[in-house]
């Protein structure tokens, strides 16, 4: 059946993300639109990230649970679909506040307020989720079933955008959930991905949080 560990990896990087991203905005001087897009083209990738994320859930999570399930899947599918619809609206008006911000600097406090909001609608979620939907895919869910939902991610993003994303999931990463996830990759890429995926993050991480080794979950960052 489904090892969902690599569920509480992605977690792990949707929380570090989306809990650094309010501050990040908050602290762009007005008018810096230089800074502005550097951070607005962050936001937008983990955005994307996010987007995809939570589309193969969607897709091929939820109506096998919603199937197969019986009792416990009724008592808890129609809340984390609910969040979802939740998320994707407080994402929608990120959306549309950004690109104004991006290219202006301006309105930063508005579009911090509302990443704020979406990274607590966000953070409840997960934590539904972890609670009391990944007990019932690792009853549920074949193991094949599963891989459905990260195969359907990486056909989802852009192949530039692979290495930094790899990276960063990867940064709070159990050494040996991550191998369990490439362990049928080709030869090349289970070799290079790790080593490739992490410089590409921490580059990019110096970029946009000022440091290669950005704080993770465990750490306040508030």
């Amino acid at each position: 059946m489904a090892d969902v560990r690599d569920m509480y990896m992605a977690h792990a990087n949707l929380r570090r993300e989306f809990s650094l991203l309010p501050k990040l905005v908050e602290d762009v001087v007005v008018g810096d639109s230089r800074r502005a897009e550097l951070v607005g083209a962050h936001i937008e990738l983990v955005c994307g990230v996010l987007h995809q994320h939570h589309e193969g859930e969607d897709l091929l999570l939820w109506p096998r649970l919603s199937a197969r399930g019986g009792a416990e899947a009724e008592a808890v599918v129609p809340v984390v679909e609910a969040q979802h619809h939740a998320i994707e609206e407080a994402n929608a008006e990120v959306t549309r506040l950004l690109p104004g911000w991006r290219s202006t600097a301006q309105g930063g406090a508005e579009l911090a307020a509302a990443l704020e909001r979406l990274r607590v609608a966000l953070i409840e979620h997960m934590a539904t989720e972890e609670s009391q939907i990944l007990p019932l895919a690792e009853k549920y869910v074949t193991a094949a079933e599963w891989k459905e939902m990260g195969e359907h991610g990486m056909r989802a993003t852009p192949k530039k955008h692979l290495p930094v994303i790899v990276g960063m999931t990867m940064y709070e990463g159990d050494p040996e959930v991550i191998r369990e996830v490439l362990a049928e990759a080709p030869l090349p890429v289970r070799l290079l991905m790790p080593i490739i995926g992490r410089r590409a993050y921490a580059k990019h991480a110096k970029r946009v949080h000022g440091t290669a080794t950005p704080p993770r979950f465990s750490t306040p960052v508030r």
